[in-house]
């Protein structure tokens, strides 16, 4: 299983911005410093912003900042906010299900219980225990 690269970044840029707190970034800083994609990064700064967890400014004396205590921004809410898509095998989408196997499939429930445990471990921490 792979957590996709919006969450992957989110997490990058959150943490960077949580060991930070005190200073305002620009989208080529952050990018030049993660080494991430600028366009990757306005996306994720304009749904990290729209959630709360940054604030940006524009302009001259504009940037971007950490928006919450890092002690309220819990790993697994923002885990569910950016991965779109947790289906993890076929079976779990109901669009692209093909499998003929769906109603006698003994498999589904315990990839389901895995899943549930893996983001249940998310909700157990929060961006200041990871600082």
């Amino acid at each position: 299983m792979y957590l996709s690269k919006f969450t992957d970044y989110s997490f990058r840029i959150l943490i960077y911005l949580g060991n930070n707190q005190n200073k305002l970034f620009t989208v080529d800083e952050l990018s030049n410093t993660l080494n991430l994609s600028t366009h990757h990064i306005k996306k994720i700064i304009y749904k990290l912003a729209k959630n709360g967890y940054i604030l940006s400014s524009k302009g001259r004396n504009g940037g971007i900042k950490l928006g919450m205590d890092p002690q309220n921004i819990n790993l697994g809410k923002l885990l569910e906010i950016t991965e779109d898509n947790l289906n993890i095998v076929e079976c779990f989408s109901t669009d692209n299900n093909t499998c003929n196997l769906n109603n006698s499939c003994k498999l589904k429930p315990i990839i389901n219980n895995a899943l549930s445990s893996f983001i249940i471990e998310f909700y157990k921490y929060t961006l200041y225990d990871i600082l």
